[in-house]
């Protein structure tokens, strides 16, 4: 089966300083544009992360500060990159716990905002690892019968990526060729943020999967304590997680059209409270 798409799909892969979503920076970005009609764009940047690259992070992609002195920093690209990435889903490699995210952080950072509206996710890691329980180059060579020539590099995992995806729905029979399916499918669990730190209870409300309120839904916390919410939105958690919170607070003190004078009142008061 070949991949059924209602729109654009962008598979990308992230080289980066690090592993910290909310800190490090991204060095390189390689993405492929797949269209409905089957026709592809595609582009690779290198970036000047502004910051220095550890040793450790070079070892692996072989990306080093001396490389990316003369290239664009990520601010230059992100017109270029919203715009090719917008009104597109989106796949990767691990791509749901880290490149998306890590993309989002970069984006917000300069100023334009990132949604995940409209627009589905695959990761074609989770459905490797339901499947097989391996790695991007044990993957390749069991899906596609190739070795994995330049692994790390971003444009080379990119397009294994790719290539991956389209023998796992080829071999499996199972899990579809929409994204809608494949979405599905390759999501764990789910999450009202990327990182994982607002998940999604049976009842689809947002609750905190860490600290004292673990397991508690972000509503009640925010009602019996205002405050907490201030100390998320200062403290070192991702900006797409902020958003989230943000977004539910509003949603919270937003005024009811079932309400009276006094009510509206009442809630537009708490929400500048809860500010």
């Amino acid at each position: 089966m070949n991949l059924k798409l209602k729109q654009p799909i962008v598979f990308f892969d992230l080289e980066t300083t690090g592993v910290n979503i909310a800190k490090d920076r991204i060095v390189e970005i390689s993405i492929l544009k797949v269209f409905p009609n089957g026709n592809k764009e595609s582009k690779t940047w290198l970036v000047n992360p502004e910051v220095e690259i550890p040793a450790e992070s070079t070892a692996v992609h072989g990306i080093t500060n001396e490389k990316v002195a003369g290239e664009p920093t990520f601010k230059e690209l992100a017109t270029k990159i919203n715009k090719m990435i917008t009104g597109c889903d989106l796949a990767g490699f691990n791509s749901n716990r880290f490149d998306i995210p890590l993309l989002a952080e970069e984006l917000m950072r300069v100023g334009i905002d990132f949604d995940m509206n409209g627009r589905k996710a695959i990761d074609v890691q989770v459905i490797f690892h339901k499947k097989e329980q391996r790695t991007l180059g044990a993957g390749y060579q069991f899906y596609c019968g190739k070795e994995l020539e330049g692994a790390h590099g971003a444009e080379a995992d990119t397009n294994a990526t790719y290539e991956i995806l389209l023998a796992q729905v080829e071999k499996y029979g199972d899990i579809g060729n929409t994204v809608e399916a494949l979405s599905e499918y390759s999501t764990h669990g789910e999450r009202a943020d990327f990182a994982g730190f607002i998940l999604m209870n049976d009842d689809k409300q947002e609750i905190f999967s860490f600290g004292k309120y673990k397991g508690r839904t972000v509503e009640e916390v925010f009602v019996e304590n205002p405050g907490y919410n201030n100390w998320i939105q200062n403290a070192d958690f991702p900006l797409y997680t902020k958003k989230v919170l943000k977004g539910i607070k509003e949603r919270m003190s937003a005024p009811k059209d079932t309400m009276s004078d006094a009510d509206k009142l009442t809630a537009l008061q708490q929400k500048f409270n809860l500010r």
